[in-house]
């Protein structure tokens, strides 16, 4: 029997010349004898699906536990730390990027030299300075947000003594705060502007979501858990490629929907109230940002299409008005003076659903986070011009306090030199088309699943 070629597992997301380029971009910021160390992400200790760090996958494209990636300055020389090959473990899992597979590596990335990890502490001593990027780096599902979320639930257990895997890395190496350079800033600056192989991949994520959307409306029906619909979103997302959720997701039915980021999803649902669902897949490292809201029964009462309807409609304004070369503000103060007239024309019902759409004119939120590897990405973009390669939520929201009601809808949209790509457009929209779209059989098996 002939032996079966080895070949290591390897994404392919991005080509070896744009993973050159983002390398060269760091290597450029620092002196000829200062060096950036990036630090891989460690094994979990369970059954699961590794997934590396966002930074150190941005500049590697590799996914092996407790590697590490050092830039030479300057000249951008790159070097690989990885452990040997493990033929048992390889037997039992499959085959794993190793030392043994420098000219692999190199072909695929672009990366010049692959060496044991035992040498990376000599390379840190002989460089004057180390640059390194933020402490607190994203894993699976995870963004700044949550992260400062634990930390600062950390901060509060006495008992919790948890280092980073950076800071016990660094100590590990013998390096000091003073012979070391953060390069959190360029990172963030970096992957804030998508390139066309990023919106390759967002592009194809938002169309994911936009279908799992979709097939969740056509299956509601009342006595539906809502971790049923999940359970649709995931047959999707698995179906076209995607390795999990890129995110939580949020699905919620009636009262729940007041909790923004509701994520239990263990109620079932009412005819008679509406759900929303927000929650996209990780596809290469990518996600996207969605929210629908459709009535359980198939069709919306008066008063859901008064509300709904209505941030809809103001969705449709915020559209309109996006371009590349306007602030994020220039929008808002646009909109509000458009949106006037559709207030003031709506038909009302109750005083306090006036009130509240008056509040959502002055909301300077609806150009919402920026989105990408992250949901919530890293970086910032109000006051500046929106630029090419910008990729963000709309995410027009309504408060009736009052009654507890939360109504909202959201696409994901990538600023381009003509105007913008909205990515999660396949979503039925409409309120006519959902309940249309609702009457209809789902089509598993168009889908792949």
């Amino acid at each position: 029997m002939p032996t079966q070629k080895r070949i290591p597992f390897f994404r392919g997301s991005y080509s070896p010349d744009l993973l050159q380029q983002r390398r060269r971009q760091i290597a450029a910021s620092l002196s000829s004898d200062e060096i950036a160390l990036f630090i891989g992400a460690p094994a979990t200790g369970a059954f699961d699906m590794f997934r590396q760090y966002n930074d150190f996958y941005y500049l590697t494209g590799t996914e092996v536990p407790h590697s590490y990636l050092v830039i030479q300055g300057q000249t951008g020389r790159s070097t690989l730390f990885l452990e040997p090959l493990d033929p048992r473990m390889e037997k039992s899992e499959g085959p794993i990027l190793s030392l043994a597979d420098g000219e692999y590596i190199r072909n695929k990335t672009g990366i010049e030299g692959v060496s044991p990890r035992a040498e990376l502490a000599e390379l840190c001593r002989e460089a004057n300075k180390v640059f390194l990027p933020n402490e607190n780096q994203e894993g699976a599902q995870a963004c700044q947000d949550t992260i400062r979320h634990e930390l600062h639930s950390r901060s509060l257990d006495p008992f919790d003594v948890h280092k980073s895997r950076q800071y016990m890395v660094l100590r590990q190496l013998g390096l000091e705060p003073s012979n070391t350079g953060d390069l959190t800033d360029l990172l963030v600056t970096m992957r804030r502007l998508k390139d066309e192989e990023e919106i390759a991949w967002m592009v194809k994520a938002g169309q994911i979501t936009a279908a799992a959307v979709n097939l969740a409306m056509q299956a509601t029906k009342a006595g539906l858990y809502e971790y049923q619909l999940g359970a649709i979103a995931d047959a999707v997302f698995l179906a076209a490629g995607s390795a999990r959720g890129g995110y939580r997701p949020i699905i919620a039915c009636g009262e729940n929907i007041w909790n923004a980021h509701y994520f239990r999803n263990n109620c079932q649902l009412r005819d008679g109230e509406l759900v929303i669902m927000d929650y996209a897949p990780d596809l290469h490292y990518y996600t996207s940002d969605i929210g629908r809201m459709w009535p359980v029964s198939g069709v919306y009462t008066e008063v859901q299409r008064e509300l709904y309807g209505f941030i809809v409609e103001y969705h449709k304004i915020l559209l309109s008005l996006i371009a590349p070369g306007k602030t994020p503000e220039e929008v808002h103060a646009q909109a509000k003076q458009q949106g006037q007239a559709l207030v003031d024309d709506w038909r009302w019902s109750k005083d306090i659903y006036r009130q509240a759409a008056d509040k959502v004119l002055d909301f300077s939120g609806h150009c919402s986070h920026t989105v990408g590897m992250a949901v919530h990405d890293n970086g910032k973009y109000f006051g500046e011009p929106m630029q090419p390669g910008l990729v963000f939520a709309l995410d027009p929201q309504m408060w009736v306090p009052e009654e507890n009601l939360y109504i909202r809808v959201e696409d994901t949209i990538v600023i381009t030199e003509e105007g913008f790509i909205n990515m999660t457009s396949d979503a039925v929209f409409e309120l006519d088309d959902v309940e249309s779209l609702m009457k209809t059989t789902p089509d598993f098996k168009s889908l792949g699943i």
